[in-house]
């Protein structure tokens, strides 16, 4: 079993290493100490395991969560925290289990039973979807191996094409395995659709306008160019932009 340790304090970190060095089955391939880094860590290493903490600064352990959620192969996550009261949380972004600090040997090594049970179970059947909960404040683009965070207020637009998302934001643009379906459905407050394949950040949009042909047209404060706007969506935008 690959594991990857996050937290943001030495001494956990050091815990929880010797305890899984007693165990013959365990290789820890990474370690980091917030959220970002463990993210990247799980990029590049593809652990089966993620051994989280949830405050940590930055990026916290449960968006961390919602992010590995979305990656293939999807890393199992066990909470390892100081307080029981995120325990909910933790569970509603789908963990394997939640360990609260000072980590026991037993209560870790039933931990690492559910892993084993959670990996077997989804080579069975496969998985699909994404964890639930608060939005996320960054979006993941996979790069080679690596990855970009790219902050949701950062975003322009976004544009579907196959089976991608094309995420125009403040510093260019970057392709995302998700689909617009569950990105309006996790951020329908900041973006509003206008077209079956594309939804805009609400304040990106400065106007409505018709082109030489008559279609309807979304001029963004950052486009470089007018984005089209399906007829089925122009009533319910014009709506939305009243309220802006």
């Amino acid at each position: 079993m690959r594991v990857v340790i996050a937290d943001d304090e030495p001494l956990a970190r050091e815990r929880l290493r010797g305890l899984l060095s007693e165990r013959d089955d365990v290789e820890i391939v990474a370690e980091a100490a917030d959220g970002q880094h463990a993210l990247h860590a799980c990029a590049e290493h593809r652990p089966d395991l993620v051994l989280l903490d949830i405050a940590m600064p930055g990026i916290d352990g449960l968006e961390a969560a919602r992010h590995l959620a979305a990656f293939d192969p999807r890393p199992a996550v066990v909470f390892c925290t100081a307080y029981d009261a995120h325990a909910l949380s933790a569970f509603e972004a789908e963990a394997i289990d939640y360990l609260v600090k000072p980590v026991r040997a037993e209560r870790l090594d039933a931990a690492l039973e559910r892993v084993r049970t959670f990996a077997a179970g989804r080579e069975r059947h496969g998985e699909a979807g994404t964890a639930p909960g608060q939005s996320r404040s960054h979006l993941c683009a996979r790069l080679r191996g690596s990855l970009r965070l790219i902050p949701i207020e950062d975003v322009h637009y976004l544009h579907a094409e196959e089976k991608y998302v094309i995420v125009h934001h403040a510093r260019g643009e970057d392709l995302i395995e998700e689909s617009l379906k569950s990105l309006e459905d996790e951020f329908g407050e900041r973006f509003v659709r206008i077209h079956r394949n594309c939804l805009v950040a609400r304040h990106e949009i400065v106007e409505l306008k018709r082109d030489s042909e008559g279609h309807v047209q979304a001029v963004l404060r950052h486009g470089k160019q007018p984005l089209e706007v399906s007829r089925r969506c122009v009533a319910a935008l014009r709506e939305t932009l009243k309220h802006l």
